[in-house]
């Protein structure tokens, strides 16, 4: 049986400890008790979330965890000495030690990141890479596994993180048995991205969505203000007027975004040359397709596809 600890300090977010269901129900689906999960505090007794239901913990003490989870906390001073005692301790004991969420900036203030890549919910990920320079943060990762060390993004991505865990220790097939029953896909790949360039958008009437949604079955080819004009329907000057106060961006810079989007799944789940990424998703050279993704990530393709077969090998 592999005990499983899950660290909770005060003003943690319920959807973190959501994540501990992925657990229960591998052990329903296995029929034995594989996982022995446990909610810890410093000091033990009643620790309340952040909408305020408390939940009942156990004191640290010197049992040994296979997997030790933090998730974060908004609370100044709720990371105290001896929470990051038990994480260094956790580190050199335990298989695995993980973050949730901003639950990274413990491990970071721990020291455990140093050195090593990481991820965040993304509304903190530029914030932990400015109190922590030593954390090479990849601020639009699903999750990210580095060595004995794992993180994921916020809120949500934490199912994928433990869905992840259960699919190291017990298979593909119990991890996908596990997801129908949580009624989630099966789990994200850890290099996908947090964002959706049309979730961004948010177009709000149905001609801009129909125009967007044309630029994203078209993006091989030349995609004028004219033509997406004409594919929602009004004229250049009044879609272009609209497009702005609708979305907050212009129709180019729309479409870049969906091109890069494109091309970056293209990145992580084919083996196509640059190049021919570069054409398929409108971008004509490898060249202008580099440029836009260091504007939207501020690494080059090549760094995001050698990253994610990094993590598919892991």
């Amino acid at each position: 049986m592999q005990r499983v600890g899950f660290i909770v300090l005060p003003g943690f977010q319920m959807m973190s400890v959501g994540a501990l269901s992925v657990f229960e129900f591998a052990n329903w689906e296995t029929g034995k008790p594989v996982y022995d999960v446990h909610l810890l505090s410093e000091t033990g007794g009643l620790i309340r979330s952040s909408i305020g239901i408390g939940v009942a913990t156990e004191p640290f003490d010197d049992a040994d965890f296979d997997t030790l989870i933090v998730g974060g906390s908004r609370i100044a001073g709720s990371v105290t000495p001896g929470v990051i005692r038990f994480l260094r301790q956790g580190l050199e004991r335990s298989r695995r030690v993980a973050a949730t969420c901003t639950g990274a900036f413990v491990l970071a203030e721990a020291g455990l990141l140093d050195g090593r890549r990481a991820t965040t919910h993304w509304n903190g990920a530029r914030d932990l890479q400015a109190r922590f320079p030593k954390v090479k943060v990849e601020e639009d990762r699903i999750f990210i596994i580095d060595g004995s060390v794992w993180t994921s993004a916020g809120m949500t991505a934490g199912i994928d993180l433990a869905l992840a865990m259960v699919e190291k220790d017990l298979g593909a097939d119990l991890a996908r048995a596990v997801a129908r029953k949580l009624v989630v896909y099966h789990r994200r790949a850890g290099g996908q991205s947090q964002f959706s360039a049309l979730l961004e958008l948010e177009p709000k009437s149905d001609r801009i969505q129909s125009a967007l949604a044309y630029a994203k079955r078209n993006l091989d080819k030349l995609l004028t203000v004219v033509q997406l004009a004409e594919a929602a329907h009004l004229s250049p000057r009044q879609f272009s007027r609209a497009f702005r106060a609708e979305t907050g961006q212009s129709p180019a810079k729309a479409v870049e975004n969906l091109r890069v989007e494109a091309a970056r799944l293209m990145m992580e789940q084919s083996r196509h040359p640059i190049d021919v990424i570069a054409r398929q998703t409108g971008f004509a050279d490898r060249d202008r397709m580099r440029h836009a993704f260091l504007r939207a990530f501020g690494q080059p393709p090549q760094v995001m596809r050698r990253n994610a077969r990094a993590e598919v090998a892991a």
